[in-house]
C-alpha cells in the first residue's frame, strides 16, 4: 500500500500563516481529513483546520498540546465522519523527519483517533519553506501503532501542483544524457519533480496517444492508460502508432500504446499500467485514484462528470480539452476549435465550462450513446455526432494540453494558470480566458477535498466496456487452442527429430 496526503492551496497558506509565524518558535495545530481509496494508494485529503483556542497549547521554543484541544479536535471528527490530522511545525526547510518526542506524541494520539475515528492519525510536518512530510500511524496488534510515511504531498489549486517527495520511497531521478536537452530547459529540480508524478490519461485515441508519448519522451517515470476500446478501421488515420494488424486483430489501444511507449520512454525506472477499463467503471475509477494528475482525453460526458468529481473531491487536477468540427452541408470544412484548460479547486470545474451536459449521463448509462438507432436520430449538428476529426487538430490540442500541465508543475515566473485556451483554425487565432470559480449553483465546489465521504455514487456499469471484454475473452478462448495445438505440433517435431537416426 502506498499513502498519500493532499490539501488544496488555501488550506496550505493558512497551516503556514499559523505554523510558520516566526522562525524559532515551533507550533501546532489539527486538522479533520477524508480518505480516497486508489487501487494501491490511500490518500488524506485535509479538509479543515481546526485552529487552537486562547491556553489549548503551550509554547516554549517547542510546542506541547493540551488534553482540551486534542479532546475537541476529536470530537469534531467524529461529529463530521472524519479523520483526525496533527501538524506541526519545524525550524528548518524541505522534508522534515521526526525527533523522539515526536515520535512518542503521534504514537500516544493514535490509538485514541483509531477508537474514535475509525481512521488512522495522520501526523504531518511543515519546514519553513512550506514543505510538508507525513505518515499515518496505521494499527499493527492490540495497543501497537506503526508509522507509514507517506510517498509524497501534494497541494493543488491557484499556487499550480506542488509535491513534497519522501526521497527514501520516492528517489530523485539523477541527470540522463537522454534527457539533456529537456533538463536544459527547466532545470534538473524542476524535472525531478515532473518525473515523479504519476500521469494517467483516461482515453488513449487520437488526442490521449500524443499526449502519453509526449509524456514517455518528456521522462516520467509512472504513465497509467485507462481505455476500454479496440483499434477499429476508421482510427487508423489519427491513432499513433496503431496498425493495420492492430486493427485486424481487435488489439486494445492500451496495449497497442504500452508497447509502442516502453520503446520511446526516457527515464531509466519506467513504469506502465494498462488498464482496459473505462474510468466510470469502480477499477478504473480506483485507477485514476492512484494518480496525481489526470488528462482527460474522452469525449463523452458520464467520463468527464466522473473526472470533474475526481479533480474536486479527491483533489486530482484534471487536464481536459476537446475539439469541434463544423462543416457545411456538402461536407466543406467551416471551420475547427480546440480548447485546453485544468479543472481544480480554485478554477471552474468541467461543467460550468460547458464540457458535458449532465442531461445526457442517464443516456449513456443506458448504452444509447452506442447504439447507432439512437445517434442516427439526433440532429446532423447534435453535440453527440460531433466526432469529426484530424490527426493535425489532435496533435494540436495534445501539444495545448501538455503546455497547460507543464504550467501548473513548474509555473514560470509564478505562473501556474494560462487559463482556459480557444484555438480558432479559422481564421488561426487563439483566445484566452480566466473565468475564475465556478457558478454560485455549482455543487462541485463544496465537494472540495470530500474524496469517499463526498456523497455521490458516481461509477457503475459501462454497456460498451462490458461488450468489448466479452469479446476478447471469447477470443482467446479460440486462440488458446489454436497456441496448444501448435506447441504440440513442434513438440512433436522436436522429438522426430531427436529420434532419427
Amino acid at each position: 500500500m502506498i499513502y498519500g496526503v493532499a490539501l488544496t492551496s488555501d488550506t496550505h497558506e493558512q497551516l503556514r500563516e499559523h505554523l510558520l509565524q516566526t522562525f524559532d518558535q515551533e507550533d501546532l495545530c489539527f486538522a479533520l481529513w477524508y480518505p480516497s481509496n486508489g487501487a494501491t494508494r490511500f490518500s488524506a485529503l485535509i479538509h479543515k483546520v481546526v485552529m487552537p483556542k486562547e491556553g489549548e497549547r503551550l509554547l516554549h521554543g517547542n510546542a506541547s498540546v493540551t488534553p482540551e484541544y486534542f479532546n475537541r479536535a476529536l470530537n469534531e471528527a467524529m461529529e463530521s465522519g472524519a479523520g483526525l490530522a496533527f501538524l506541526h511545525s519545524h525550524t528548518g526547510p524541505g522534508w522534515q523527519g521526526m525527533s523522539d518526542d515526536d515520535i512518542d506524541t503521534e504514537r500516544a494520539m493514535a490509538a485514541q483517533a483509531k477508537a474514535a475515528t475509525s481512521l488512522p492519525l495522520v501526523g504531518m510536518t511543515i519546514g519553513t519553506d512550506g514543505a510538508l512530510s507525513a505518515r499515518f500511524w496505521e494499527k499493527v496488534g492490540p495497543k501497537s501503532y506503526k508509522r507509514k510515511w507517506c510517498h509524497a504531498v501534494r497541494i493543488v489549486g491557484h499556487g499550480g501542483l506542488e509535491a513534497t517527495f519522501t526521497d527514501d520511497l520516492c528517489p530523485p531521478p539523477g541527470f540522463r544524457e537522454e534527457l539533456k536537452r529537456t533538463i536544459s530547459v527547466w532545470g534538473i529540480e524542476k524535472q525531478q519533480k515532473l518525473a515523479r508524478l504519476k500521469v494517467g490519461v483516461i482515453g488513449v485515441g487520437s488526442v490521449g496517444s500524443i499526449v502519453a508519448e509526449t509524456l514517455a519522451r518528456m521522462g516520467i517515470q509512472e504513465i497509467t492508460l485507462i481505455d476500454f476500446d479496440v483499434v477499429e478501421k476508421h482510427n487508423l488515420d489519427r491513432l499513433l502508432h496503431a496498425t493495420q494488424e492492430d486493427y485486424l486483430k481487435k488489439h486494445l489501444k492500451v496495449d497497442v500504446l504500452k508497447d509502442a511507449l516502453k520503446k520511446s520512454a526516457t527515464a531509466e525506472h519506467f513504469t506502465i499500467k494498462p488498464i482496459p477499463c473505462s474510468v466510470t467503471e469502480e477499477d478504473g475509477f480506483r485507477e485514476a485514484l492512484d494518480c496525481d494528475v489526470l488528462f482527460s482525453c474522452v469525449d463523452r460526458p458520464w467520463a468527464r462528470y466522473i473526472l470533474n468529481l475526481i479533480a474536486y473531491a479527491h483533489l486530482i487536477p484534471v487536464v481536459d480539452g476537446g475539439i469541434a468540427v463544423h462543416t457545411k452541408p456538402n461536407g466543406d470544412l467551416r471551420g475547427a476549435d480546440w480548447q485546453a484548460h485544468i479543472a481544480c479547486p480554485t478554477r471552474r470545474c468541467l461543467e460550468c465550462l460547458g464540457q458535458y451536459d449532465s442531461g445526457y449521463i442517464e443516456t449513456e448509462r443506458r448504452g444509447d450513446l452506442d447504439n447507432p438507432s439512437y445517434i442516427q436520430s439526433l440532429a446532423r449538428d447534435h453535440v453527440l455526432k460531433r466526432n469529426e476529426n484530424v490527426f493535425p487538430f489532435s496533435s494540436n490540442l495534445a501539444s495545448l494540453e501538455v503546455l497547460q500541465m507543464l504550467s501548473m508543475v513548474i509555473a514560470p515566473f509564478e505562473i501556474s494558470d494560462v487559463g482556459t485556451q480557444h484555438f480558432h483554425f479559422v481564421p488561426g487565432i487563439m483566445d484566452v480566458e480566466h473565468l475564475g470559480i465556478c457558478h454560485n449553483y455549482c455543487l462541485f465546489p463544496g465537494l472540495t477535498a470530500k474524496g469517499d465521504k463526498c456523497g455521490y455514487l458516481a461509477t457503475g456499469e459501462h454497456p460498451k466496456a462490458r461488450e468489448i471484454r466479452q469479446q476478447q475473452a471469447a477470443s482467446q478462448k479460440r486462440i488458446l487452442p489454436r497456441i496448444i495445438s501448435a506447441v504440440r505440433r513442434f513438440a512433436d517435431k522436436i522429438k522426430y527429430k531427436i529420434k532419427k537416426p
